[in-house]
């Protein structure tokens, strides 16, 4: 369910160029900070770096880009 929000100037100035650098829009990138400060909250003794690269994995996963991995190759 999508609902309309204001938010602070400050935030949506800070998302722009983040935005722009990872080719997404304003609200997504936003959205994206949310998405990965609730995962921060949920898992504190992970590094941020490896819940990021999990967001990157289950969306890539979720886009039916998967190989097989194999051991020792």
């Amino acid at each position: 369910m999508a609902i309309a929000m204001k938010l602070s100037d400050e935030l949506v100035d800070m998302a722009k160029p983040r935005a722009a650098a990872e080719h997404r829009s304003v609200p997504k990138q936003i959205e994206y900070w949310a998405r990965l400060g609730k995962a921060v909250e949920d898992n504190p003794d992970l590094p941020v770096q490896f819940i990021k690269s999990t967001l990157v994995a289950v969306a890539e996963a979720d886009a039916g880009q998967l190989s097989e991995y194999r051991f020792g190759v």
